[in-house]
């Protein structure tokens, strides 16, 4: 019984935390992109000195939230987790690799800046990675339930939801399982490109 409880707690959490991470992903791109509301803002602050702590905020605030969602979509990247939660596959560990992207991107390519090129790719790296969870999220993972289908009965509904979500067996976990062995190999490139790129930044500072 104990042991049940706990399953459903570990499930629970889990699952909140992947829907919490979608979420996050939508923020971050719309913090993103409003840079004019920023200025706009920016015209209204009374000390001058203001504006330097507010552009570092919504700097690090993007950060955060991506680095998060990051973090949240390798810790469910996983064949066990994904046989007890609803995961979108392969949509929702293809868009994990996107932010990541971004984030490296953001982090230690110059994203940071407006107007260049690297912050307009991990911006579109966002959106792509936002459409990918959203129709994920939409069209799998909240799939109308069994008692819908029995009285409106769909094919295509009936296929994504015994095909598309990771814990669905048998076709859900094959494709889960495959996913799995393509989307970790490309975070974990994508992680090793970000080190490799921090590792660059530290020589370089130190040899300044």
């Amino acid at each position: 019984m104990e042991h049940d409880i706990a399953k459903a707690l570990e499930v629970w959490t889990l699952q909140n935390l992947v829907n919490a991470s979608i979420a996050g992903g939508v923020l971050a791109c719309l913090l993103a992109v409003i840079q004019d509301y920023y200025r706009s803002l920016e015209k209204h602050l009374s000390v001058r000195i203001a504006g330097e702590p507010w552009r570092l905020m919504r700097i690090v605030v993007v950060d955060a939230l991506l680095g998060a969602v990051v973090l949240v979509g390798y810790l469910v990247l996983n064949p066990d987790i994904m046989a007890d939660i609803k995961i979108a596959v392969p949509f929702q560990p293809i868009a994990t690799v996107l932010f990541s992207v971004a984030l490296v991107l953001r982090l230690f390519h110059g994203g940071h800046d407006c107007g260049t090129r690297n912050f307009f790719r991990a911006v579109y790296l966002m959106m792509a990675a936002n459409v990918m969870n959203m129709a994920g999220f939409t069209f799998v993972a909240e799939a109308p339930s069994s008692a819908y289908l029995k009285i409106h009965p769909s094919p295509f509904w009936e296929y994504v939801k015994t095909h598309l979500r990771s814990n669905a067996a048998p076709h859900g976990l094959e494709l889960a399982q495959l996913t799995f062995y393509v989307a970790l190999p490309a975070l974990m490139l994508v992680f090793a490109w970000g080190l490799v790129s921090a590792l660059r930044q530290l020589r370089a500072g130190r040899d300044a």
